[in-house]
């Protein structure tokens, strides 16, 4: 029998600051992949030498590059990049394929780890470890404290069939939230561990922003709003937030960010069936919790997929 294949595919823009530690953390992988395609989306810092030097170290990594277009554009402008890394390869080579971005530094044994959960459950669609990040003023490691019910944006590592079925990564803010509710929507199952061999270091914090936390959690409020989040399910998930650092304004800014994308009547995600199937569930996390309501849809995948099969 051969070795399940798995292909990385990084976007990455203006990266030295922490590339040459997230590229040792791949290349020391007990596991390594197949392929690594690392698209480099017009950096103009020492990144582009790095890859380079990094790539001759290693004949599976492949070095993408793309013009500059003058600014970092997040959220859809990463899953463009992402694209433009797909599009090089065939995809049905591979078994699984991870979005993966450069600065994170994983442990040896990350992607054996998520292979081994893949194996044991043939219903697993999407996976990742949790993500940590160093406070500046402790230098202890803190959890970004992100849902076992999602893969984490950052390292989505997906079974290739799932990622096929739900029709990849929507171009939008909220790609990273869209992409696990559309898996438990097709029966397919997501979550993400906090396990020893799969706890990474998130170099750059989750929700910061090149301009400030305030306008990466406002962005998240209305990925949330395009989504099809309700404004109940928001205000909870807002509470909760503002008692994760930073205090308070972390919280306040995706609410506010959330509330003005409602009142300027900004446009939606047009899946209708989607945006019910999340309002359900999202209903019943508030109702029931959330580690409930997720085992109960996962309870049901493998009879909910049948049957969408079956149509």
């Amino acid at each position: 029998m051969t070795s399940p294949k798995y292909v990385l595919i990084t976007p990455c823009r203006d990266e030295a600051e922490y590339a040459r530690q997230c590229l040792d953390s791949v290349l020391n992988q007990t596991v390594p992949p197949a392929l690594w395609v690392v698209v480099d989306d017009g950096s103009s810092d020492a990144t582009p030498a790095i890859l380079a030097e990094y790539a001759a170290k290693a004949d599976w990594m492949r070095i993408v590059r793309r013009e500059d277009r003058g600014k970092r554009a997040v959220g859809p402008g990463v899953i463009d990049a992402f694209y433009a890394g797909l599009e090089t390869i065939d995809l049905d080579d591979f078994d699984f394929v991870c979005k993966f971005d450069l600065d994170l530094d994983i442990p040896p044994r990350y992607f054996e780890t998520l292979l081994a959960w893949m194996d044991r459950d043939p219903l697993l669609g999407t996976c990742s470890g949790k993500p940590y990040f160093t406070d500046p003023q402790s230098g202890k490691l803190v959890s970004e404290k992100c849902g076992d019910e999602m893969s984490v944006g950052m390292t989505k590592f997906y079974r290739r069939e799932c990622f096929q079925e739900i029709g990849g990564f929507v171009r939008e803010v909220m790609w990273d939230g869209i992409d696990c509710h559309r898996c438990r929507m097709l029966g397919w199952k997501a979550c993400s561990r906090d396990d020893p061999e799969t706890r990474f270091i998130h170099l750059r914090p989750m929700g910061s922003s090149q301009q400030s936390i305030w306008v990466g959690r406002m962005r998240h409020g209305f990925g949330q709003y395009f989504m099809g989040t309700g404004l109940a399910y928001m205000t909870a998930s807002a509470l909760y937030r503002m008692t994760r650092p930073p205090l308070i304004v972390g919280g306040l800014g995706m609410w506010w960010g959330y509330a003005r994308s409602l009142l300027d009547r900004k446009p939606r995600y047009n899946d209708l069936e989607f945006r019910a199937f999340l309002r359900r569930y999202q209903w019943a996390c508030l109702f029931l919790g959330k580690s409930r309501a997720t085992r109960r849809l996962d309870e049901t995948a493998g009879r909910r997929r049948a049957a969408r099969l079956s149509r």
